[in-house]
C-alpha cells in the first residue's frame, strides 16, 4: 500500500502543475453519522473505500447515479456545505461551496507506482482506497490531503471552475 503521505509527495507538485480548479455542481444529502457505523463507499465500478464514524461526523450522500455515501469531519463539513432545508429521517439538503484541485489519472501516473490499470494507497482516513486510470486524484485547497473520485462519480458531480 502507498502511504498518504508518499502520494501527496509525487502528485501534488503534479496537481499544481497540471491540475485544473473544480467545484460541486450538485447538491447532496447529508445527516449526523453514528459512531460506530461502517460505511463503504460504493461507486459505479465497485467498492472505493471503507471508514468507520465517530462523534461528530457526518454521512453525506452524492446526487449519483450510485450514490455513493461517505464520512466527512465536522470541520470539513462546515467548511465544504451550506444547509438548504430538512428533508425526512434526519437527512438535510446542502449547497457545496469552495473548490478542489484535481488531475485525471493516466496509465503513466501509475507507472510510477509499478501499477498498470490500478494501485492502492492509503485516503486520509486511514483506509485503503483505491484509483483507476480516468479516476480523478483531488486535493483540497489546504492540499494537506489527497483522495480519488471515480471517474463516473466525478463527471457527474463537478465542474470546471
Amino acid at each position: 500500500m502507498i502511504r498518504q503521505q508518499d502520494m501527496l509527495h509525487f502528485f501534488l507538485p503534479i496537481i499544481e502543475s497540471d491540475g485544473k480548479t473544480f467545484k460541486k455542481k450538485t447538491l447532496i444529502k447529508a445527516k449526523k453519522a453514528v459512531p460506530g457505523t461502517l460505511i463503504i463507499t460504493r461507486t459505479n465500478d465497485g467498492d472505493e473505500t471503507k471508514n468507520t464514524a465517530e462523534q461528530g461526523d457526518w454521512l453525506v450522500e452524492n446526487q449519483t447515479s450510485s450514490s455513493e455515501q461517505y464520512l466527512i469531519k465536522p470541520k470539513v463539513f462546515e467548511k465544504k456545505y451550506s444547509f438548504i432545508q430538512s428533508l425526512e429521517n434526519g437527512w438535510g439538503c446542502y449547497q457545496p461551496k469552495g473548490t478542489i484541485l484535481a488531475i485525471k489519472i493516466t496509465p503513466d501516473h501509475l507507472s510510477k507506482f509499478g501499477g498498470t490499470d490500478t494501485v492502492k494507497f492509503e485516503a486520509p482516513w486511514k483506509e485503503l482506497t483505491v484509483l483507476r486510470v480516468g479516476d480523478y486524484l483531488v486535493t483540497p485547497p489546504e492540499k494537506d490531503e489527497i483522495y480519488r473520485i471515480a471517474q463516473k462519480e466525478f463527471g457527474e458531480t463537478y465542474e470546471e471552475n
